[in-house]
């Protein structure tokens, strides 16, 4: 690989991986908030936040992938 090949794929991937993670997390933070009132007060372990978290990032990531390019 050239070295003018490393140096575009450094300077895109960085960008690409926070802009990612960003719009996932709006997203996340969209869906956790739209089901807030449903889930507090459930007595509900750290556990199931996360794989609630899992689930809700799985199906935001087809969202968020054009978005971030």
């Amino acid at each position: 690989m050239k070295r003018i090949d490393k140096l575009i794929l450094q300077s895109f991937f960085g960008p690409f991986f926070l802009t990612f993670l960003v719009v996932t997390f709006i997203f996340l933070m969209i869906h956790l908030l739209k089901y807030f009132k449903d889930l507090i007060g459930k007595d509900l372990g750290w556990d199931v936040w996360a794989q609630l978290l899992g689930y809700f990032s799985v199906f935001m990531i087809p969202t968020a992938m054009p978005l971030a390019v």
